[in-house]
């Protein structure tokens, strides 16, 4: 199978890393291998991890990077990424100089019509990143109880219709089991009013997103990995984080924000002591976004948003 996926910031997302020759790097979403091939042609004696959930991607990359694999300046690994501690630590990797995420799916998960995660392919409702794990779409829309289906569709999805779409699926379901996306599309359709139906993109496209980021547990994982991510980073180690929906913007932004934020200060002190100083910095005070010509080329880009940060110290030590 050929990734012909269209990688997003890819120069800017790899320049706010500020790649070091010999350093020890992790491409948190591997995808196609885009972001993967810039930070490798910076690297000579350093080293680059890369995760990924999806088999295929894993499949794809050993083939396209096997002359680095061999030289053991790339390593694969099968695993989600909120798993970043501990995997790496059985790669006896215990620090960092930069982690790269590129969220979302990719467009080569969106094009393969059999995965169930596209709208605009009949397949069976899947939608799951990792194919070994059981839940899938089909799971949700079909035996979720119908609060938790209002709060995924409102909460994931944004969905002001989100009440009307669960209490269609919920009518459905009683008469026979939801199993396509085809299938599922025809329902939203009926729980969106018609004048709401013609603008906006397709109806059907905040219930693929909402089942989506329920299904892969995007939120949950996300945080989790920046968590182990900004813990692992050496002094000067940076994050360089791509999102492409509201939900994960906000997720990095606070986190980012949070572990940067100056302490408050009592009135009349003139200099901020060492010990009360963040350990982090901000990178980008606001998002990068994709320029005028990468939108044009490329009408996934349109939602992305790149945001960085960078550690100064690590609590205890001396720098």
């Amino acid at each position: 199978m050929a990734f012909e996926h269209v990688t997003v910031l890819q120069q800017e997302a790899v320049d706010l890393l500020a790649v070091k020759a010999d350093g020890l790097y992790v491409d948190a979403t591997l995808g196609g291998g885009g972001h993967t091939g810039r930070i490798l042609d910076q690297l000579t004696t350093g080293r680059l991890y890369a995760f990924d959930q999806d088999q295929s991607a894993i499949d794809y990359n050993q083939a396209q990077y096997a002359a680095a694999i061999a030289a053991g300046r790339l390593v694969l690994l099968h695993d989600n990424f909120r798993n970043l501690e501990t995997a790496l630590a059985a790669q006896g990797v215990t620090a960092v100089d930069g982690v790269l995420y590129d969220l979302g799916v990719s467009s080569v998960q969106f094009d393969q019509g059999d995965r169930g995660f596209s709208y605009q392919h009949d397949a069976p409702l899947d939608m799951r990143m990792d194919q070994r794990q059981s839940l899938t779409a089909q799971t949700i829309v079909n035996d979720w109880p119908f609060a938790d289906l209002v709060r995924v569709l409102t909460r994931y999805g944004e969905d002001r219709f989100g009440k009307q779409i669960a209490r269609k699926i919920e009518a459905a379901r009683a008469k026979q089991r939801i199993v396509t996306t085809f299938d599922l599309v025809a329902i939203v359709k009926e729980g969106i009013p018609a004048p709401a139906r013609r603008h906006g993109g397709h109806p059907a496209k905040r219930t693929f997103q909402a089942l989506r980021v329920a299904v892969n547990d995007e939120l949950g994982a996300l945080e989790d990995s920046l968590t182990q991510a900004l813990a692992l980073l050496r002094p000067q180690g940076r994050i360089a984080a791509i999102s492409f929906q509201s939900q994960e913007d906000r997720l990095i932004k606070q986190m980012f924000r949070e572990k940067s934020k100056q302490p408050d200060l009592p009135r009349g002190l003139p200099v901020l002591p060492d010990e009360q100083a963040p350990d982090y910095r901000l990178l980008t005070k606001k998002a990068i976004k994709p320029t005028a010509a990468e939108e044009s080329q490329n009408h996934r880009s349109t939602s992305a948003q790149l945001r960085g940060i960078e550690r100064i110290k690590v609590v205890g030590k001396k720098q």
